[in-house]
């Protein structure tokens, strides 16, 4: 993986030295509450609904045992001995004190990490797959690329103060696991004709105004990569509204505009740029990429695995193909029965870098779903590792299973949520215990998120649930049929919201649709997509239509 140089390491410690300056100057009033907001925001400093929430980058969900190890600490000298991983690779802490942020960026310094533009209205974190480098279907691995948009990115002086926040996600993958179609930009590697390029999508986003993005250009060399991002951002940067904070991302600029007419001001904004020194030189591109080379594997086959049950189902769901025989990848899922999805604690980050230095060249990675992932284990370690990871917590059989649930922190921290999340994954857990069962159902995403900002990135789970204000009452509306991947689909709202109460029936209801009308080897949205979603519909609200008709009678009576 990537090491900083000398100039990274001096931008990181300066930054450190300025932020600390600048949290002085605010403890003694010399900067105002409005005046320091956008400085600690731009270092991954929130205020939330309890206590101040930190945010620490992951560039591209990578990470080095050693940071690992750092963040590990810092959550236990610093916070509540343990983390939130997010879906865009960062860990939050959530009960830092503001004191002792600079003391906690300088800790990350040292083993090369930061939390610059974890927040704010900037160009946050560049994000990928988890796989990236040894998945199976890759076409190109993103990583040196990545890496070289996150160089771009980081204190980009033009883009400092953008009408709103900015993300960036690139695939190197045949199957998108980036989630590239709901970004700002979105970036599919692609060859074509011997030639290497990009497919680049713009206008994607959640939140509150939910929009699938559309290719801006079809085909464009990897080497204009940077330029062609710059003109992008420069148009928005000019035309983004920066009256209104709903609609002001880019999605709204491109949607006003139509992706034509966007499209040909970011050529004309290109013109300038093209073939200059912002083009990416292939002695760059092989400076970089001489970080990424593959570890020294081992020449191994493939090999018998034990056939217990337990070990098997594990291997089945939390194991995924690896380009080099006799290898896999690794999930450890963070998705325990009970325990808030994407929460770790310290002792589980040291024993994740002891399975990462043990099995998998000491190197470990943080998947869009929240859980973690050790990139190149060989087979035959595969049952050791297991039970290592069992014993600690982290090896729940369910990555892509019903209870595998992506949320959000909600309303027990974040001061936008309009609802609590986690008491609602955690029941939907409890009703969904059985394993057997889960395997059953088969294949089934639930995203939770607790405000129209989306972090859970509800709409695109295959069911999605909302968290909605009613008179002040926690409810939460239901979607079906979003998915993320290469055919990404916004879900559909099924109808009026329901009580928390509720939501463990709702989401049993609409699983025993699917059971009851699923054909062989159907799975949840192939079912929704043949049957429609009037049958799921009719079944969650044929209660309530009964109890409503029940009471009119009474009425009239």
């Amino acid at each position: 993986m990537y090491k900083y140089d000398a100039i990274d390491r001096q931008l990181i410690n300066e930054r450190v030295a300025q932020f600390r300056d600048q949290v002085r100057r605010w403890k003694a009033g010399e900067l105002a509450d409005d005046e320091f907001r956008p400085l600690r925001l731009q270092n991954g400093l929130y205020i939330q609904r309890h206590a101040p929430m930190f945010r620490i980058a992951v560039p591209y969900g990578m990470l080095n045992t050693a940071q690992l190890r750092t963040m590990a600490a810092i959550a236990r000298k610093y916070d509540r001995g343990y983390g939130h991983f997010t879906t865009r690779h960062n860990l939050q802490l959530n009960w830092p004190k503001i004191e002792d942020v600079p003391d906690m960026l300088a800790e990350l310094a040292e083993v090369e990490m930061h939390a610059i533009q974890t927040s704010g209205n900037c160009l946050r974190n560049i994000t990928t797959d988890q796989f990236a480098g040894v998945a199976a279907d890759e076409i190109i691995d993103p990583r040196p690329l990545a890496e070289i948009l996150r160089q771009w990115t980081t204190f980009h002086p033009e883009f400092a103060f953008l009408p709103r926040k900015f993300k960036i996600a690139i695939s190197g993958t045949q199957e998108d696991r980036a989630v590239t179609w709901f970004h700002d930009i979105g970036l599919h590697l692609k060859v074509v004709d011997g030639q290497v390029g990009f497919t680049v999508i713009v206008g994607g986003g959640l939140g509150r105004t939910p929009i699938r993005g559309q290719i801006v250009r079809d085909f464009l060399p990897w080497q204009d990569i940077l330029s062609y991002c710059e003109a992008i951002l420069r148009v928005y940067n000019r035309y983004g509204r920066r009256d209104n904070a709903y609609k002001a991302r880019i999605k709204i600029l491109v949607q006003a505009l139509g992706v034509e007419a966007f499209g040909e001001q970011v050529e004309a904004e290109w013109a300038h740029g093209k073939g200059g020194a912002m083009t990416i030189t292939q002695a760059e591109y092989d400076r970089v990429a001489a970080f990424f080379t593959a570890p020294s594997y081992e020449a191994v086959g493939d090999v018998t695995l034990p056939t217990e049950k337990a070990f098997k189902n594990w291997v089945d769901r939390n194991t995924h193909a690896h380009k080099v025989a006799g290898y896999a990848a690794v999930t450890l899922s963070l998705k325990k029965h009970g325990v808030a999805p994407g929460d770790i604690t310290s002792e589980q980050m040291e024993l994740v870098a002891e399975l990462a230095d043990a099995y998998s060249f000491g190197e470990l990675r943080i998947s869009h779903e929240q859980n973690i992932i050790l990139a190149d284990v060989k087979q035959s370690d595969l049952y050791d590792v297991w039970q290592k990871a069992k014993a600690a917590g982290l090896a729940t059989p369910n990555i892509g299973l019903l209870t595998s649930i992506i949320c959000c922190p909600g309303g027990d921290f974040c001061d936008l949520a309009n609802a609590k999340s986690i008491p609602i994954a955690t029941a939907i857990q409890a009703r969904f215990d059985d394993l057997d069962y889960l395997f059953d159902i088969g294949d089934l995403d639930l995203n939770i998120s607790g405000c129209m900002n989306a972090c859970g990135h509800h709409h695109v789970g295959h069911i999605g649930v909302l968290g909605v204000d009613k008179n002040n009452d926690e409810f939460y509306q239901v979607t079906l049929g979003g998915r993320q991947g290469n055919d990404a689909k916004l879900g559909k709202v099924i109808g009026p919201s329901f009580a928390a109460g509720e939501m463990p029936d709702v989401v049993e209801k609409i699983v025993k649709v699917y059971l009851e009308n699923r054909s062989a080897e159907e799975r949840f949205l192939d079912t929704f997509d043949r049957i429609g979603i009037d049958p799921f519909k009719n079944r969650v609200y044929e209660g309530r239509a009964h109890g409503k008709a029940k009471a009119a009678q009474k009425e009239t009576a």
